[in-house]
């Protein structure tokens, strides 16, 4: 069997190296593909008998097996495509194909796949599909709450329905008011010129009396607030010193808050109420104000108006906050408020602008009234034996009985705005051409060699 066994051998040999050339090959055409997870071959020999001893023993045959490499981690590069990820550690996207199309709506099959190819773009229809055709899964999260919603991940779908108004509840208000008010009225020598107006009266500011008022009082800043169905609504806050004796002997410093009334008839400035401050410049005691036809509540911490109406619009509840001391009257030689800071939490309707994923793995939808809203938690799976995950096209993979059923529960680290390359090197894969081009010409020169010892066999017997 020695010729027979050499041409048995050297043909097991070329198999083995077609296959060895065909994973090359594959390789090398996947070098730029997305995700793609390069197969290596390994070469193992079938003993083809022999003695028991060493010296009665022969070579035998080859055969080769591929041998995956799903756990080298390819190049990571930076992009320019919010919605484009990387995965830096173990782990895989959840993703699902489409079945068909009903009444123009996609359906997806029951079957779910696992890839590492994470350039995934919103269609038409809200979802987020990568190159290869994919579409990616995820958690639903609870918009009050931000938590995942339910077990099993559902295909993701943003949809271009616009984000609801909000109204305002509280505006944050910081300042400092001057010990004494730079005002029209004051001559700069006499501080009872500063205070507010005596003319004007308390309570509202009628039109009539606007021009005093505003002769004596200083500005507190602006901001635009928005009701219950999203209509904005322009704040303007002015504050008078007012006069603050008992018996003839100063007391503690006392303002008054004033907001505009954005054009009423009668009135011109809402008195929200008076707000007192001690010989240190901390803030003291609320004293709710006169406004006409509302409510205003004075506590601690600021003036929550019940009705506020500016320009006939009107905002239910909103709070002006002076938490935390925000509010002070320290010594400002410019006398005018300074440090003015309003911040307020209500927005009006919105329209979709854009969809993107952040570094913790989460779809973020923004809208174009500024705000943003985390709306699904991208999952990774991971695998006991992710080696014996099967192969399907585009870069991707399927469970089998050998890999173990998918964790989602783990994985590494989701890179937005990155993409990770494929683990194949083409410099690595020419190298292996090269051996691979030696080993089957050798093969080929062993049965050529075996054809003609063969042939010298049978001309002995001529």
């Amino acid at each position: 069997m020695g010729i027979y066994g050499a041409i048995n051998s050297a043909v097991s040999g070329l198999a083995a190296q077609a296959t060895a050339l065909e994973n090359i090959s594959g390789n090398v055409a996947n070098s730029q593909t997305t995700g793609y997870k390069r197969l290596d071959t390994t070469f193992s020999d079938l003993v083809s008998g022999g003695g028991s001893v060493q010296a009665q023993q022969v070579s035998g045959t080859t055969f080769a097996t591929s041998r995956a490499t799903n756990t080298v981690q390819g190049d990571i590069t930076s992009v320019d495509v919010d919605t484009y990820m990387a995965i830096n550690g173990e782990g895989y996207f959840v993703v699902t194909k489409a079945s068909d199309v009903v009444d123009g709506s996609t359906t997806f099959a029951d079957e779910t796949y696992y890839t590492r190819g994470g350039d995934f773009e919103r269609d038409k229809e809200g979802y987020l599909i990568n190159a290869s055709g994919y579409y990616l899964q995820g958690f639903p999260l609870d918009p009050d709450t931000g938590n995942a919603i339910g077990d099993n991940p559902t295909v993701i779908q943003i949809e271009n329905q616009p984000l609801g108004a909000s109204a305002t509840t509280t505006v944050e208000y910081q300042a400092n008011l001057p010990r004494v008010p730079d005002t029209t009225d004051y001559d700069g020598s006499d501080e009872d010129t500063a205070l507010l107006d005596a003319g004007v009266g308390v309570g509202n500011i009628t039109v009539a009396n606007e021009q005093d008022f505003l002769d004596s009082s200083i500005s507190g800043g602006s901001i635009t607030i928005y009701n219950q169905n999203g209509t904005a609504m322009n704040v303007e806050v002015r504050y008078a010193k007012r006069l603050n004796e008992d018996a003839g002997v100063p007391q503690n410093d006392t303002w008054s808050m004033y907001i505009g009334t954005g054009g009423d008839a009668t009135d011109s400035w809402y008195d929200v109420g008076d707000i007192e401050f001690d010989s240190t410049g901390v803030m003291g005691t609320l004293t709710a104000g006169g406004m006409t036809g509302t409510a205003v509540n004075g506590t601690g911490d600021g003036f929550t108006i019940t009705a506020l109406t500016i320009g006939g619009t009107t905002a239910n509840n909103v709070e002006f906050s002076f938490a935390n001391g925000s509010l002070t009257q320290f010594s400002d030689p410019d006398g005018t408020a300074s440090s003015v800071s309003l911040d307020q939490d209500g927005y009006p309707a919105g329209e979709l602008t854009g969809v993107a994923v952040d570094d913790a793995g989460r779809v973020v939808a923004s809208y174009s009234n500024n705000q943003q809203r985390a709306v699904y938690q991208i999952p990774l799976a991971t695998f006991e034996a992710e080696q014996n995950l099967q192969r399907v096209d585009g870069a991707a993979f399927a469970a089998t009985a050998s890999s173990g059923d998918a964790d989602l529960s783990g994985g590494g680290q989701i890179l937005a705005k990155k993409l990770e390359l494929s683990n194949a090197d083409i410099a690595d894969e020419f190298s292996k051409l090269i051996i691979t081009q030696q080993a089957y010409s050798a093969n080929s020169r062993i049965v050529t060699s075996a054809d003609e010892m063969l042939d010298d066999a049978l001309n002995m017997v001529r």
